[in-house]
């Protein structure tokens, strides 16, 4: 089916409107003349809102059609836990992954099911097959009960995404979504404040929004959760700033591009990819965990994005399911963007058991030798490690990618 137009016709108060194109490429595939393309799922945001991290890879045929795979395209969970050497068979037992995002996902469960059942992950409650020792799966509203908010096709894709990525690195999680009512920062940040109090043990947040002068209040009235790893995407247009990533309270994840390597011991390459934000805030301070590292002193007084990363270049997707049609399409799609990094990230965390102990992002600045160092690629002109990866920590991909779980 063929997708439509490039605005929806929804209602004023939803932010992403119009989806945008980052590039048209010719690919060598089966069917000869197939090409691909990377779309924003959301739109650039308004001041006090924000927008979904995630980039659909779409492939189009000769014919102009969108047709998603009819089986799983992309990287599964056994490429990702192998790719960063993840304890996910044996680890994450009790640990509660909450994802927060806007809207709601109707079909969340169902497609979950489906996911998990594709890539012979032991189902969580509500799916066939589960019984009481399954893992935990809940939806709720930024106030704590099952009244849902109205239904987003965007948002679905996003939702869809966030809770594939917590079941393909930590199968054994509980995974806690909650669905704030609107792309509004302050119903997103009360939403990271009912988790909290919901005691999930992370909480990732795939999605940002520009910064303001209003920050270093929000950071205190919804991120400082002493205790709680909480992750946020550091965005999907390149080198710039992003909020709640330049937060001191989150562990802001930039994003590479992963690609196989028979070549290398690891049996994977990555470099930092094009879209990952990186940037030094304008309003948040440097915290302390920060200001003994000598790449970011001397490019950054303040807050300074990314931490951490981890696979987010769309042309290096992951596979995720979601029947909930938006833009006509739905099925078993590719998805890339910092959206995917951020619950990566969350759920190394929850592998790790640690986030009790955890103080912020500081935790990986003192265990950098456990993360993989990304040398290469850049996401934009500044001239320096703001967006040039190189040795240590840089902009795009933070101190590196999770070698096992020790860095978290």
């Amino acid at each position: 089916m063929a997708r439509r137009g490039l605005w929806s016709a929804v209602s004023a108060s939803v932010l992403f409107v119009p989806l945008v194109i980052l590039t048209t490429a010719g690919s060598a595939t089966a069917n000869p003349g197939t090409t691909h393309r990377n779309v924003h799922v959301c739109a650039a945001p308004a001041a006090g809102v924000a927008a979904c991290d995630s980039i659909i890879h779409e492939t189009i045929q000769p014919d102009g059609r969108i047709v998603p795979a009819a089986t799983p395209s992309g990287y599964g969970p056994s490429d990702l836990q192998s790719a960063y050497r993840l304890p996910s068979s044996t680890a994450g037992l009790g640990q509660t992954v909450a994802i927060v995002d806007a809207y709601n996902d109707p079909n969340v469960l169902a497609d979950l099911c489906v996911y998990r059942a594709q890539f012979s992950i032991a189902p969580v409650t509500g799916c066939s097959g589960s019984g009481t020792s399954s893992p935990t799966f809940r939806v709720l509203n930024q106030s704590g009960t099952s009244k849902l908010p109205r239904s987003n096709g965007g948002w679905a894709q996003e939702i869809s995404l966030d809770v594939d990525m917590v079941s393909a690195i930590c199968p054994k999680c509980n995974i806690l979504l909650i669905e704030a009512a609107s792309s509004s920062l302050t119903n997103l940040g009360t939403a990271v404040n009912r988790a909290a109090t919901l005691r999930a043990n992370e909480i990732s947040n795939s999605y940002g929004g520009g910064e303001s002068s209003s920050d270093p209040s929000y950071d205190t009235q919804y991120y400082n959760h002493p205790g709680i790893a909480i992750t946020a995407s550091s965005g999907d247009s390149g080198y710039g700033s992003s909020y709640p990533a330049a937060s001191q309270y989150v562990t802001a994840v930039g994003g590479t591009s992963l690609t196989r390597n028979a070549s290398t011991v690891r049996g994977w390459s990555e470099t930092a990819w094009s879209g990952a934000g990186s940037g030094c805030s304008a309003y948040d301070s440097q915290p302390s965990w920060q200001s003994a590292n000598g790449n970011i002193t001397r490019v950054c007084a303040k807050r300074a994005e990314a931490d951490v990363s981890a696979v987010a270049d769309p042309n290096t997707g992951v596979a995720v399911y979601d029947s909930y049609s938006y833009q006509g399409v739905s099925g078993w799609l590719v998805f890339g963007g910092t959206s995917v990094a951020s619950p990566i990230t969350a759920s190394v965390y929850a592998l790790a058991g640690n986030a009790g102990s955890v103080t912020y992002g500081s935790y990986a600045y003192s265990h950098s030798s456990s993360l993989n160092d990304v040398t290469s690629g850049s996401n934009g002109s500044c001239g320096n490690s703001l967006c040039n990866a190189t040795t240590g920590w840089d902009g795009p991909t933070g101190l590196g990618t999770p070698i096992g779980t020790s860095a978290f």
